[in-house]
This record gives C-alpha cells, sequence and structure tokens, in this order.
C-alpha cells in the first residue's frame, strides 16, 4: 500500500501560506514514507462555501505550489487531487502538466475531476451543465497534446486545426481520474491510469453525494466494473485504484491505530493500491508532528 499526504491548505493564521513553511513542508514529506504529496484546486470558491461549509477551504494554484514542492524535494511525487479540468482549456492545462512533469523529473501524478461547485463554474464562465462533456474532451486532448505532432480536434470552445503543443511527453504523467459515479468509473478506465472515488457518509451537498462511494461493498462492485471496462477497451496497462477515505484515526491509542490499520487492509483486499491521508492541523508545528507520527505508527506497517 502506498500513501499519498495532503500538503496543507493555505490557512493565513496557520503559518502554512509562506515559501519557508512550505519548503519545510516538501522536505519532511520527502524524507518520510509519503509517496505522493498533493494538492486541490479551487480557483474562486463560492465565498459562503469558503467561511461556513465544514468542507470549505482554499488553495493555492496548483500548478505553481506543486513546482515549488518539486524543487524543493527529490523524490516525493507531487499530484492534483483534483484538478478541476472543465475550467480551462485543455491546451492550457496540457502545457502547465507536460512543463511541471519535465522539470520535476517526471513526479507529476496529474488528478482530475469534473467539478461540482456551481458557484465556482459562474465565475469561471464555464457553463455547469457542460462540465462532463468538457471533461471528457480536455481528456482527449492532452492525451493528443502529449503524444507530439500537430492536433486537429474542434471542441465546443476552440479550434485547433493543425496546433503543435509542446514539449511532448514520451513517457506523460498518469491521469486519475475522480469521482465515483458510474461515469467517472467509465472515465477513469478509457481515459485514465488511475482512480480516485471519494469515499463519504451521506454528504450535506448533493453533488458530492452523488459522486461518492459510502460503502465498502459498494466500492467492490466499481472496482469490478472498472476491470470490465478496461478490459472492453482493450488496456491492460498498470492501473492505480487510490482512494481517501473519510476516517482517521480519532486519537494516537494503539487500539485505534490497529483499528485503522485493519480498515486499511480491508480497502487493500478489494484492490485499492494506493490511499489518500488528509492531516488536518491547526498550524505547522502540529502538522509535522502529525505526519511524524503518521510516518512511523501507519505507514511503516505497510512499508
Amino acid at each position: 500500500m502506498k500513501f499519498g499526504l495532503n500538503i496543507p491548505l493555505p490557512l493565513l493564521h496557520g503559518g502554512f501560506q509562506s515559501p519557508e513553511s512550505v519548503k519545510v513542508i516538501a522536505h519532511a514529506l520527502d524524507k518520510s514514507r509519503a509517496d505522493i504529496g498533493h494538492v486541490t484546486d479551487h480557483p474562486a470558491p463560492d465565498a459562503h462555501w469558503l467561511h461556513n461549509d465544514p468542507a470549505g477551504h482554499d488553495a493555492l494554484d496548483p500548478f505553481t505550489e506543486l513546482a515549488f514542492i518539486a524543487a524543493n524535494s527529490t523524490r516525493l511525487r507531487v499530484q492534483t487531487s483534483v484538478l478541476v479540468l472543465p475550467y480551462r482549456n485543455p491546451f492550457i492545462t496540457a502545457k502547465a502538466a507536460a512543463t511541471l512533469h519535465v522539470l520535476s523529473g517526471g513526479r507529476l501524478v496529474l488528478g482530475v475531476g469534473a467539478g461540482y461547485q456551481k458557484g465556482e463554474f459562474e465565475a469561471m464562465g464555464v457553463p455547469f451543465r457542460e462540465r462532463g462533456a468538457l471533461t471528457d474532451e480536455a481528456l482527449e486532448v492532452i492525451s493528443m497534446a502529449w503524444a507530439g505532432g500537430a492536433v486537429v480536434k474542434q471542441g465546443r470552445y476552440f479550434d485547433a486545426k493543425g496546433n503543435e503543443p509542446r514539449p511532448a511527453l514520451p513517457s506523460p504523467p498518469p491521469i486519475w481520474v475522480g469521482g465515483g459515479s458510474d461515469k467517472a468509473v467509465e472515465r477513469a478506465a478509457r481515459w485514465g491510469d488511475g482512480w480516485m472515488p471519494f469515499l463519504t457518509r451521506p454528504a450535506n451537498d448533493p453533488e458530492i453525494d452523488k459522486s461518492s462511494v459510502k460503502t465498502n461493498a459498494e466500492l467492490a462492485d466499481k472496482i469490478a466494473r472498472l476491470r470490465e471496462l478496461r478490459e472492453q477497451f482493450g488496456k491492460s496497462s498498470d492501473f492505480e485504484i487510490n482512494v481517501a477515505p473519510h476516517w482517521y484515526p480519532a486519537d494516537r491509542s494503539r487500539a485505534e491505530i490497529d483499528k485503522y490499520c485493519e480498515q486499511i487492509n480491508e480497502l487493500k483486499a478489494l484492490g485499492v493500491t494506493s490511499l489518500t491521508a488528509v492531516i488536518r492541523q491547526p498550524n505547522l508545528e502540529a502538522y509535522l508532528d502529525a505526519l511524524a507520527w503518521y510516518d512511523e505508527e501507519i505507514m511503516a506497517r505497510f512499508d
């Protein structure tokens, strides 16, 4: 089992939003057993959600932040979790991702999703109801752009008549598709190198509720369907199944650690290959302490 850990969100009063702090975090993750450090994507979140929803959070630009993380680490892979594809022209996304992948020495994992926050789509000037079609379109174009050569493709809001994006990538970054809906499963099987469902209890937001996986039985069914679809599409390459469970050790007791690791082993038995853990702490010192504890007590068991 591999582990991905969050790079803390840029809270103004948590000591996370400074170059010095991010360097310290990058070094700590790089020295830990973590395989990946990940960030999220919210260019213009709804203010009510940001300040009132328990899930509300800030985010730096993912490509800029991950470039900084990569420059201050040596082995840690860097991941968008997730980049909302419809927010950007797919050629811009392909260029930014390819640049980061090249300059990080091939350490990018491009985690993508269709998005769910209607107010943010409106701020971006992107039709919310078209997000699924725009996501599929972007996945196709990104693959074409990375392959090299001229791209001929007319999309909903662009028309490439023989444009040649660079750099071409002989070994492009893996694309992990987020979301737990049936459509997300199909999208991951068709275009992805990995699938990232959200394991959540019923949520207040109907869009999150529709796209989440709520039980291990449901997860097992979707993994089986994913494998069927990959076979239909003729895909036989390595494939990652990464989950971000809604649970986390309630305390640092041995009983809680054992319970948590038992749940990880249950996911592993279903076919999950990597786990995304979110360490939420109020400041930098608490985060570093929690990271060191998680490294020694949890990740070390699966090293």
